[in-house]
């Protein structure tokens, strides 16, 4: 029969396992730990916008490219678009700051070129990663 210091160890451990973790381990550089610093949004012409980025703790230029592609899609479902088309994103570090400009297209049907997304499908998947958008 277990005695009341083992039950609590047992509790103890049961709920530990339903904490959320930090992120995933990434080899030799600690816990993805993402700091969404902030999104900018610039009209550029017609159909052609503009994201301006800001994160922190990012694992690579990956991780930063996916923030904007997140604002773009969000931004294209608020414009009543159901489309993008990357067009460009450069992505510079200073410190621990990582910034991304990234030019987009957006438009109502699906656009020409292998770079396109579909809005509503990649917004439901950033809310999974947990990256937010506009």
């Amino acid at each position: 029969m277990m005695g009341r210091m083992a039950w609590a160890g047992v509790a103890a451990a049961a709920l530990s396992a339903c904490a959320p973790a930090a992120g995933p381990e990434v080899a030799g550089r600690g816990t993805f730990d993402p700091g969404y610093q902030g999104i900018e949004t610039i009209l550029l012409d017609g159909d052609l916008v503009n994201f301006r980025v800001a994160m922190t703790g990012a694992r690579s230029n990956g991780d930063v490219e996916a923030y904007a592609r997140c604002a773009a899609a969000q931004y294209a479902l608020i414009r009543g678009a159901g489309f993008a088309r990357h067009v460009r994103t450069t992505v510079a570090r200073a410190g621990e700051t990582w910034r991304g400009d990234a030019v987009y297209t957006i438009s109502a049907a699906l656009p020409e070129g292998l770079r396109t997304i579909d809005a509503e499908v990649t917004v439901r998947d950033c809310g999974s990663l947990g990256i937010p958008t506009v």
